[in-house]
């Protein structure tokens, strides 16, 4: 973990509230895995008070980059910084995909993003090399879908679901994918899951009744980022872990889903 004054490079707005950035941080850059995040300061001054957690997105050298999306305070000042400007950056953060698995003779990524999911599976989408990966993403309509071309340009095959049809299949990406896995052989693929919790509930259902790994990436608010305030613990099988910590990435069967 690094804390680091980061020269912000670019900050473009891609498409209605969503934002690509990225910034110079060499020793970040170096030792960061997918799945994990930075916490940045927004600003100099008390408010917002609290630091923002944003997924890595991919990285370039000695570059980090971010994709987010203009929810509140935070992010709105965030878009509003300029290339050259520095931001008081931690990280990386917290406990990544667990992508080395053992190589077999054929093995089938999915990975399943709704909305702002996307985030940090185009980061683990760049280290499966190698593999036929399937993507879903899911979203409430056709412009709340982002980085569907990016994700072809890997060689994904890539599938979409929008819950008013607006483009791809129509319905929750969750029954996009129980319809894929009834044409394909599953055996020896594992699913990477990044989403609203609703998602990630039916995600941990649809593969522990297909027998399928399934890690997700859960979203919740953190306050310190660093595991000391205990403000994202969530109940696990074992105990209550933090999701700054311990997470944000779990094996889908180990979280107690309410």
């Amino acid at each position: 973990m690094f804390q680091t004054k980061a020269e912000l490079l670019y900050n473009r707005k891609i498409k209605n509230n969503y934002f690509h950035c990225a910034f110079f941080a060499p020793e970040i850059a170096r030792s960061a895995k997918p799945g994990q995040f930075v916490d940045i300061k927004v600003s100099d001054t008390l408010e917002p008070l609290l630091r923002r957690p944003f997924s890595i997105h991919r990285l370039d050298g000695k570059r980090v980059e971010l994709l987010y999306e203009v929810v509140g305070k935070g992010t709105e000042i965030l878009s509003q910084k300029k290339s050259g400007e520095y931001l008081d950056v931690i990280g990386p953060l917290g406990n990544g995909f667990d992508y080395q698995l053992p190589v077999t003779s054929y093995r089938l990524p999915i990975l399943i993003a709704g909305g702002m999911g996307v985030a940090p599976l185009m980061f683990l989408s760049e280290k499966l090399t190698g593999f036929k990966i399937q993507v879903l993403i899911g979203a409430k309509n056709k412009n709340k879908i982002i980085c569907s071309e990016e994700f072809r340009k890997l060689g994904c095959e890539v599938k979409i679901a929008t819950d008013d049809g607006s483009i791809g299949f129509k319905g929750k990406v969750t029954e996009l994918l129980k319809k894929m896995l009834s044409t394909i052989d599953y055996r020896l693929s594992t699913i990477y899951a990044c989403g609203p919790r609703p998602m990630l509930k039916q995600i941990a259902f649809i593969s522990k009744q297909h027998n399928i790994p399934a890690q997700i990436s859960l979203e919740e608010h953190m306050a310190c980022g660093i595991g000391a305030c205990l403000g994202c613990a969530v109940n696990t099988k074992q105990a209550f872990k933090r999701v700054c910590k311990e997470g944000p990435v779990f094996d889908a069967d180990e979280i107690v889903w309410e």
